[in-house]
């Protein structure tokens, strides 16, 4: 591996999926100004929309999308312009 190519500023950085308030601890370099303090110790906080606690694919619980009515709604919608 190349020498110098990695960063030397890891730290302890406190992850936090928004959708569930799930908090994990993980080593990283992402900059951010928030903060969290977790078991007493004050650690950087990163805000994340999805985490392995709230993807579909890692809970099982898979959401239903509507094609078949989003098609419908579109044909009807242009249906108009056409000549």
């Amino acid at each position: 591996m190349k020498k110098g190519i990695h960063p030397e500023n890891y730290r302890m950085v406190a992850f936090k999926d928004m959708s569930n308030d799930d908090v994990f601890l993980t080593r990283s370099t992402a900059d951010t100004k928030d903060t969290l303090e977790v078991d007493g110790v004050e650690y950087p906080l990163v805000k994340l929309e999805i985490s392995r606690t709230s993807h579909p694919f890692y809970t099982g619980k898979s959401k239903l999308v509507d094609t078949a009515g989003r098609i419908d709604k579109f044909k009807n919608k242009y249906a108009k312009f056409k000549k």
